[in-house]
């Protein structure tokens, strides 16, 4: 079972005590039926010898039932939280690309809803394997008692289980369905709390998303599950119908043809009686393996995804500081955008420019133009198709990617905000968060108090200056600002560009910002206009004697062999 393969992965040893320690507690059941049955049909044991027999057995049978659910307890808590480590390590070292092309939907549902389904079948695994050790102590019972009625039992057994695994196969089916299904729903679930003011203002699209896709989804998802519980609940029952038939056969049909003594013949039917109950408790818990065994390998697909080798990953710096880093190139760089994994929908590039340390650059241009492909380029989140990036003079290799990306803060058009400013070790990280929180008129509505912010629940463009105070204590070499002042009133907008960017300038960090404020591009040191993926040349605007221009020219000795690269002076 994939379960137990899993656990035999993440603790062998551990699961082998655990098994043993069940497989006692099976023997000790087993044990006690014989004892029972011992004491019932044979009363020349004394019984002195009777009780401390009874005790003795009880006390091991009752101890290895506790090594084995502990040890199996903490086996599976233990593989649970390595389970979870591992995935959330592994998506944090899987490339950007990937990731977007996986989905957050999809990445949200395995972290929770997978993960929580394999959590629920690790409470179910001691109470299964004690269960199931229990059975075959009684099998064994029953093969000491009589060879015969044992090779009945097993023929019945095999029988069952047999038709069981088909039935079971159907149910593992559905629920895999049943699992796909969860990926929509949550997709659609996104699409209710996000779009929820589009559907409130339109009645018939609000009806047509709840009918066509919300309760589509879920009807299927809930008719699936459905069809896979039912064919468990008639595997189980056609399982407990099967041990009542074998009661029935030893009971009226063996006695005529085997001369078994009496005691043997109760014996294998108290036995038998005794089983009925982890029978039972198996069958209940198969349901959850099977919903869990859908679950894992789910998340086995997810780390096959996410889990390819990545050169960049968690590589430890050898190169230049981050504050040291002072000049960036481009140099024929070019990046298809994807919107599938089959279909190039754009190509951004080729793009030859320099950034210089304190320069204030400007990215503009119309809606799909690749400024924010262009902006993750930069940042190191998407890696050049072709073409080199250059940091002072040094290529920026996959394997260096890692450092690459440590030179710069960014905030996002669909930033992220987190609660605690983290990774930084700075004991006056306190006092200076406060100056920027004044700097930055918040200091009425956010307090700072050992590294966490006392709210986040701001507008969004408030939110937006907390993550811009977190970029500025962050003390990079470059800043990237993605549509940052789109969500400001127009007297922040103005502070942010004439006050915060020259100030940055002024400490010789580069700053390069994606805007449409076509009212602040003469503050810029350069523009660079984007056209279907090209830098183009931009008309000089607002400042005496020009300044606002396309891509700085390259050296001489640094322009690209292609003479078609798009660069403007």
């Amino acid at each position: 079972m994939a379960i137990m393969a899993f656990l035999l992965r993440a603790a062998k040893w551990q699961m082998v005590a655990a098994l043993a320690a069940g497989l006692l507690n099976g023997l000790c059941s087993a044990g006690l039926v014989a004892f029972v049955v011992a004491v019932v049909f044979h009363k020349e044991y004394p019984a002195d010898r009777l009780i401390l027999a009874f005790t003795a057995l009880v006390l091991l049978m009752v101890s290895s039932r506790v090594c084995s659910s502990l040890l199996l307890t903490r086996l599976g808590q233990s593989a649970i939280f390595r389970l979870r480590a591992e995935l959330g390590h592994k998506i944090l070292a899987t490339p950007y690309r990937r990731l977007q092309a996986l989905g957050a939907p999809r990445l949200l549902v395995n972290l929770t809803d997978d993960v929580a389904a394999v959590a629920e079948s690790f409470s179910w695994i001691p109470l299964l394997c004690i269960n199931v050790a229990t059975v075959l102590g009684c099998l064994a019972y029953v093969a000491w008692l009589s060879p015969p009625l044992f090779a009945v039992m097993a023929v019945v057994m095999a029988f069952g289980v047999l038709s069981f695994r088909a039935i079971q196969r159907g149910a593992i089916a559905r629920f895999k369905q049943a699992r796909e299904c969860d990926d929509r729903l949550f997709q659609h679930f996104r699409g209710l709390t996000e779009g929820v003011k589009e559907l409130q203002l339109n009645r018939d699209k609000r009806r047509a998303f709840f009918a066509d896709e919300l309760q589509a989804t879920a009807e299927r998802g809930q008719a699936l599950y459905l069809a896979g519980m039912t064919a468990y609940v008639l595997g189980a029952n056609w399982g407990t119908g099967l041990f009542y038939l074998v009661i029935g056969l030893f009971l009226f049909v063996l006695p005529q043809h085997l001369p078994l003594p009496a005691d043997t013949m109760a014996g294998a039917v108290f036995a038998v009686i005794y089983m009925m109950a982890p029978l039972v408790t198996l069958f209940n818990g198969l349901p959850i393996l099977g919903r869990a065994q859908a679950a894992l390998g789910k998340l086995d697909g997810l780390a096959g995804r996410v889990d390819a080798p990545s050169p960049e990953a968690d590589c430890a710096s050898a190169g230049v500081p981050a504050k040291q880093a002072r000049r960036l190139r481009f140099a024929g760089v070019t990046h298809h955008y994807f919107r599938d994994e089959a279909v190039r929908d754009f190509m951004l590039g080729p793009l030859d420019f320099v950034l210089e340390p304190g320069e204030l650059v400007f990215v503009v241009g119309g809606n799909g133009s690749g400024k924010t492909t262009l902006a993750l380029l930069l940042i190191g989140l998407f890696a050049p198709e072709s073409g080199t990036i250059l940091l002072d003079g040094a290529p920026v290799t996959a394997a260096a990617r890692e450092d690459y990306r440590q030179h710069f803060s960014a905030v996002f058009s669909d930033f992220y905000l987190f609660e605690s400013l983290l990774g930084f070790g700075n004991r006056e990280l306190d006092e200076q968060a406060r100056d920027y929180l004044r700097r930055l008129q918040l200091d009425h509505k956010v307090r700072i108090e050992d590294g966490r912010f006392s709210t986040v629940d701001l507008s969004q463009g408030q939110r937006k200056r907390l993550a811009l105070l977190a970029a500025y204590l962050e003390d990079r070499p470059f800043y990237v600002f993605d549509e940052w002042a789109a969500d400001q009133d127009p007297a922040f907008k103005q502070v942010f560009y004439t006050e915060i960017l020259p100030s940055l300038k002024a400490k010789g960090k580069t700053v390069v910002v994606i805007t449409h404020d076509d009212a602040y591009f003469h503050l810029a040191d350069r523009c660079l206009r984007l056209e279907d993926g090209k830098i183009g040349a931009i008309a000089p605007s607002g400042r005496p004697g020009g300044g606002v221009g396309a891509a700085k020219p390259l050296p001489a000795e640094e322009q690209p062999l292609e003479a078609s690269h798009a660069v403007a002076g």
